[in-house]
C-alpha cells in the first residue's frame, strides 16, 4: 500500500508539473499577421497602422528580444477583479474594439506602425469561463472570484515581466484595475527594483488586503514592496474610504493625491499645475502610467461617472506623463463598451485608441528632445 501510495503521489506530482508547464506555454493568446489583417480596413492610396505593425511567432518570448518594435500591445479580456469588488462586469469587452480602432488609424508622419508590436491577449478564457456563473452577491462566490484574480495576477505579471525584461514598453489594454498589481509586480521583477506609478482615477484603489480585487491592486503592490511612489491624479473626495486617506496622510513621502474637487470645483489649482504636481511626485525613477476610464465623464465603465475629466484632459494626462516621466508601461483599465446604451458602441474603443497614440507620441517626443 505504501509503495502504491508513493507512486500515486509521484504521478500526481508529474501531472501537476505538466499542467503548470502547459499553462506557462499558454500565457498569451497570440495575434497573427492574418488576424490583424482581418480587422484592418484597407483603402487604396492609404496605409493603416494595421498594415505595418509587427507580430510575433509561437516562440514569442525569444522574438521579443529581437523585434525592432519599441511598444508591445497586449490585451486583458477579463472582468473578474471588478466583480470581486462588487462592481459591474464588462471590462473584458474593451480590448478588441480598442485594438480595431487603433489598427485603422492612418500610418503617417505622426505615427509609424513599425515601432509597434501587437502581441495578443493574456490568456484568461479558462478563468472567465469558470467565473461566468458566479454571483457577487454570494460571499462564497466572491471568495472564488478573488481566488481567480490571484491567478490572473500571476499571468499578467509574468507577461509584463518578459516584455519589460526584453527592453520593450508594454501597452496594456482592458480588464479591471486589479491588473495594476500584475503590471507593477512584473515591471518591478524585470528591473529588480521597486517602481513608481501615476494613476488618473476617481479612486485610490488602496483598499485593505482582503483578497484580490479591482479596488486593492495598488495597496497589494505597496505592501509587497513592488511599489515605491504612488501618485493619484484627480481623486474624487467622497468615493474613497477614510482608512485609505489616513494611509496616504501617514506616508507622505511615498503616497500622494490631488483631488478632482480641488482642481475643478474649488479651483484651488488649475489642471496644468495639478498635473505637473502629480508628475513631479513620481519623477526620476522608472514609472508606470495607469488610467481608469471611469475618470472620464460618461465613458462606459464599471463605475461610470457623470462628473469626471474630459477626453481631451485624459489625453493630456497620458501624453504629458509619457513625455516627462521615465515611463515603463501604460495600462488603460475598466473600459466596458458592452455596458453602453448604444448597441454598437465604437466610441469607447476609439477613445482608447487615441490614448494609445498619445502615449506613444509622448514617449517619442521625449526621445526627440533628450
Amino acid at each position: 500500500m505504501v509503495v502504491r501510495d508513493v507512486g500515486f503521489r509521484y504521478a500526481d506530482l508529474f501531472c501537476t508539473v505538466i499542467f503548470f508547464y502547459l499553462c506557462a506555454m499558454e500565457l498569451v493568446k497570440l495575434y497573427t499577421h492574418e488576424s490583424i489583417n482581418h480587422v484592418t480596413r484597407k483603402r487604396s492610396e492609404e496605409r493603416k497602422i494595421g498594415e505595418s505593425v509587427l507580430t510575433l511567432s509561437g516562440n514569442w518570448k525569444k522574438d521579443l528580444l529581437t523585434t525592432g518594435a519599441k511598444f508591445v500591445v497586449i490585451g486583458i479580456a477579463e472582468d473578474m477583479g471588478v466583480r470581486a469588488n462588487y462592481g459591474r462586469g464588462g471590462a473584458h469587452s474593451a480590448f478588441k474594439p480598442a485594438l480595431e480602432s487603433f489598427l485603422n488609424q492612418q500610418c503617417n508622419q505622426f505615427l509609424k506602425g513599425e515601432t509597434i508590436c501587437v502581441l495578443g491577449e493574456v490568456k484568461v478564457d479558462d478563468l472567465m469561463e469558470r467565473a461566468m456563473n458566479l454571483n457577487p452577491k454570494k460571499e462564497e462566490d466572491i471568495l472564488r472570484l478573488r481566488e481567480f484574480v490571484y491567478e490572473v495576477d500571476k499571468r499578467v505579471s509574468e507577461v509584463v515581466r518578459l516584455i519589460v525584461l526584453s527592453g520593450k514598453i508594454p501597452v496594456i489594454i482592458g480588464g479591471g484595475h486589479n491588473n495594476s498589481f500584475g503590471n507593477i509586480k512584473g515591471a518591478s521583477l524585470a528591473l529588480d527594483k521597486k517602481i513608481n506609478v501615476i494613476n488618473c482615477d476617481p479612486h485610490l484603489d488602496f483598499r485593505p488586503l482582503e483578497g484580490r480585487h479591482s479596488g486593492n491592486g495598488f495597496s497589494y503592490a505597496y505592501e509587497n514592496n513592488f511599489l515605491e511612489k504612488y501618485s493619484v491624479f484627480g481623486m474624487h473626495e467622497q468615493y474613497n474610504t477614510d482608512w485609505a486617506l489616513k494611509t496616504f496622510r501617514e506616508n507622505p513621502s511615498q503616497l500622494f493625491y490631488n483631488t478632482y474637487e480641488s482642481i475643478f470645483v474649488r479651483e484651488e489649482k488649475d489642471f496644468k499645475t495639478a498635473l505637473h504636481q502629480s508628475i513631479g511626485f513620481v519623477k526620476g525613477g522608472p514609472c508606470g502610467i495607469e488610467i481608469d476610464l471611469d475618470a472620464i465623464t460618461n465613458v462606459p465603465s464599471s463605475a461610470k461617472t457623470s462628473s469626471g475629466i474630459s477626453p481631451i484632459q485624459a489625453r493630456q494626462f497620458i501624453y504629458t506623463s509619457a513625455k516627462e516621466l521615465n515611463t515603463i508601461y501604460l495600462h488603460i483599465a475598466e473600459g466596458a463598451p458592452i455596458l453602453s446604451h448604444i448597441k454598437a458602441d465604437n466610441k469607447t474603443g476609439k477613445l482608447i485608441a487615441y490614448l494609445m497614440t498619445d502615449f506613444i507620441k509622448g514617449i517619442s517626443a521625449k526621445g526627440a528632445t533628450d
